[in-house]
């Protein structure tokens, strides 16, 4: 455990080993850490907002609505992906202001993410407030402009989401990082947003069938939305860390397994939560999704129920009018798949666990990662928002 004196590090390059200082007061069990790491990141994409809006958008007509949304959209963020990062950077090396300012970028890939993710999905609500196009959409419609504010509201957010994008990786490259290091993590950081683009296709692709099976959707979770949380942040800053490939598969592991456990969860919510998930309650069965839960619930219900389903949250081309949410919960609690979902969670989280302890075993991760890598398995998996 964490004592008042100086610690030291294992820094693993390769099959080379060395040891660095660790200052005490950054090592992560003390109270707050969590909060800590998300309070610099927060100032860390405030500033860079500020500091690129400044740069490339003040000329331009609304660029103070443009700075508002964009500051305030970021603000809100749970930082999940750059607490990862930073958990995996600290899983090999001390603290660094310039890993954390690098992994700090991911909290814009994910605004570009989500940006684009609720234009195509026509939500109203995120992050507990109106959506960026719908936001975007309001300031038309008060601006007197002509043409359509909803064609205006959904162009405006992709191209902020564009905007975004650009900026993660520019956070990155300014980090103040050495080359070497960046230069091990941009496979890693590739990898992540090709996958997530990828999953996000294949998303649509299941929606437009209609029906995707259980293993189609649980590959869909991993790669546009488990692997993108957890794993690939994990591997990126443990990458950028110099942590060799023991530790690198073990994180990567770990972070699967938490990754599928909070989007399961999210899938839950999406179904079963309130208003304080930040998303109007029952948003993905009224956008008529196929969420592993809502797919499980089909697979599992005997025919009635099946049909009942299917009549719900499909209809017919000619018929599909608003989804009877509440009839649509009721159904898929029958069929018992909320349960089955939760002891898949807990399977997860599990594994995660035992997968933390063999690698404090192995000599692999410290006492003081370890910990947070615990509790933040727990909190992907327990979440209410």
């Amino acid at each position: 455990m964490t004592t008042t004196s100086v610690q030291t590090s294992s820094v693993k390059t390769g099959s080379a080993q060395t040891t660095q200082p660790r200052r005490p007061e950054l090592v992560p069990t003390h109270p707050g850490w969590a909060e800590e790491i998300r309070d610099r990141v927060r100032e860390q994409v405030a500033e860079t907002v500020r500091r690129r809006c400044a740069e490339h958008v003040h000329s331009m007509r609304g660029a103070d609505v443009v700075t508002g949304v964009l500051s305030d959209f970021v603000g809100r963020g749970k930082y999940l992906r750059s607490m990862f990062g930073y958990l995996g950077w600290r899983a090999a090396a001390p603290d660094s202001p310039a890993a954390l300012a690098a992994v700090s970028g991911l909290e814009l890939l994910h605004a570009f993410a989500l940006l684009q993710d609720d234009v195509m999905d026509r939500s109203q609500l995120r992050r507990g407030r109106p959506t960026v196009h719908v936001q975007l959409a309001s300031w038309h419609r008060g601006q007197g402009m002509s043409g359509s504010a909803e064609r205006f509201g959904e162009s405006g957010a992709v191209l902020l989401g564009d905007l975004c994008l650009v900026w993660a990786e520019q956070a990155m490259r300014e980090s103040g990082l050495p080359r070497a290091a960046l230069d091990r993590g941009w496979p890693r950081y590739d990898e992540m947003r090709s996958e997530l683009a990828v999953g996000q296709f294949a998303d649509l692709l299941n929606e437009a069938r209609r029906v995707p099976t259980l293993d189609e959707v649980m590959d869909v979770l991993r790669r546009k939305s488990g692997n993108y949380t957890v794993r690939r942040p994990l591997e990126l800053g443990a990458a950028m860390a110099g942590a060799g490939p023991e530790l690198l598969t073990a994180l990567g592991d770990y972070g699967t397994m938490v990754g599928e456990a909070f989007q399961m969860r999210d899938d839950v919510l999406g179904v079963f939560g309130t208003d304080a998930t930040g998303k109007t309650a029952g948003d993905d069965l009224a956008e008529r999704k196929a969420t592993s839960l809502v797919v499980l619930a089909r697979e599992v219900a005997g025919p009635a129920t099946r049909d009942t389903l299917d009549a719900l949250l499909h209809g017919s081309d000619e018929t599909d009018g608003p989804v009877d949410v509440a009839a649509a919960r009721v159904a898929i609690e029958s069929t018992g798949a909320r349960r089955r979902i939760e002891e898949l969670i807990a399977t997860r989280v599990q594994g995660a666990l035992r997968l933390v302890d063999g690698a404090v075993d192995g000599g692999l991760l410290g006492d003081d990662v370890a910990a947070v890598l615990r509790a933040m398995a727990v909190r992907c998996a327990d979440r209410v928002s």
